[in-house]
């Protein structure tokens, strides 16, 4: 279910799709609001399912993304139960 919200299984496709993610980048690509993402971001970090990095960068800060084991094998359940349920949909 928590993979189900649109925005949190966008973000975590971004996350999987590469090493690590810029909260500005999850930004632009999704259209919401930061405080949205903020939200959807904490959950998955509460789920264990990414690491927030918290930085600066000359003065700015840096808020990056980076998914965890745990977000990978929970990806890729996500992925094959949507399989399926799709496949028992066609029979």
């Amino acid at each position: 279910p928590l993979l189900h919200s649109e925005l949190r299984l966008a973000i975590i496709s971004m996350l999987i799709a590469a090493e690590e993610v810029e909260f500005s980048l999850i930004k632009e690509k999704t259209g919401a609001t930061a405080g949205n993402i903020s939200v959807q971001l904490n959950k998955l970090k509460d789920a264990g399912y990414i690491k927030i990095n918290k930085s600066f960068v000359r003065n700015y800060p840096k808020t990056s993304c980076t998914i965890s084991k745990k977000g990978v094998i929970a990806f890729e359940a996500y992925v094959e139960n949507m399989k399926s349920y799709l496949n028992s949909k066609k029979s």
